[in-house]
Formats: structure tokens, sequence, C-alpha cells
């Protein structure tokens, strides 16, 4: 039996757990389901696109996460709030995607390590400098530490909640965090 809301603009008074749980009974893409695509379609994106760093790949995983949202409405369990949990499934599906178009890239790179760091030595250090840019210092981290610095320093996710959605305790996030920092700096000094 379907339950509706007394109109759809109650739907807006709801808090994203709220609008969750009515997501569940309304077995559809409902008044309630709708308005939690309306507040997560932002952030969702910006996620993406930090982590996939094109466009186009960014749009594809935002529309998986929706996809896997709705078919996975049903298994949030309240233990966090939605946006955390709706965040988590953005991050396992572009960490997914990234793992996936990473291999096809190597097969079609020839380039390596040696020869992009040949080409850095032999120019000149500012110029060198001016080309540097987040995506290519974070490039020299796995999956995982690159999401988990971008979640932190450019979503500003509290280690409690970074801990929550890769599914580690609070110390092994903050120290993953740190390392990552660690690697970077030696890399792009």
């Amino acid at each position: 039996m379907r339950r509706i809301l007394k109109s759809d603009a109650n739907v807006i008074d709801l808090t994203d757990e709220q609008l969750a749980a009515e997501a569940v009974r309304e077995d559809s893409d409902g008044p309630a389901f709708g308005e939690l695509l309306r507040r997560l379609r932002e952030p969702i994106w910006r996620i993406c696109f930090r982590l996939m760093g094109h466009e186009d790949d960014a749009a594809d995983a935002a529309q998986e996460v929706f996809v896997r949202l709705f078919f996975n409405r049903d298994k949030f369990a309240g233990r966090s709030k939605y946006t955390t949990w709706a965040h988590s499934v953005a991050v396992r599906t572009c960490l997914a995607q990234r793992r996936s178009r990473g291999r096809r890239q190597r097969r079609v790179s020839g380039a390596t390590d040696e020869m992009i760091d040949g080409a850095a030595a032999r120019e000149s250090p500012t110029a060198a400098e001016d080309k540097l840019d987040l995506a290519v210092m974070l490039d020299v981290l796995d999956e995982n530490d690159r999401a988990l610095l971008v979640l932190k320093y450019a979503e500003n996710y509290s280690h409690e909640e970074l801990a929550e959605m890769f599914e580690i305790s609070v110390s092994a996030c903050k120290m993953r965090i740190s390392r990552a920092r660690e690697k970077v700096r030696e890399r792009f000094e």
C-alpha cells in the first residue's frame, strides 16, 4: 500500500532522513525521492567531478550514483546522516569507475613516470612550478587516499564522517590522510 504525502509541497519541510524513509514507503520515484535528488544533485555532482577530474566522466558517475541511490534506497539504515550515506555511495561509484578507467588508460598510454620526470627535469624550475595543479599532484596517490584528501579538504568532511564512508576507524582515517599529504609533499616539494 502506497502512503501519499498530504502535498508535494510538504516534502521540502522534511529532513533528508525523513525523506529517505518516505522514499522507501513510496516504493517508486515519488515526491520524497524527487526532493532528495533535488537536494543532492549539486553536492553529488561536485564530488563526482572532483574525484573523476573531467566533466563528462563526472556526469556519467553522478548518473550512476542516482541510479544506485534509487535501487538501494531501502539500504539506508539511519546510522548516519543520509547525505553522508549518499556521498559514500558517490565515492565508491567514482572509485570503481576511476579504477576501471585507469586500467584502460594504462593500456593506452605509453608515457611512463620516468619519461614524465625526465621532461620535468629539462624544464626550468619556474615553468615546472607553473604547470603543477592539484589534479596532477593528487594523481601520485592511490584512489582511496586521493578521495580521502579531496573529501577532507575540498568538501570539508570530518574525520569521523570520512571514517564512516570508508569503513575504517577514525585513527586510521587520520593516519591515511597524514600519509597521503606527506606523499604529495615529498613528490612536489
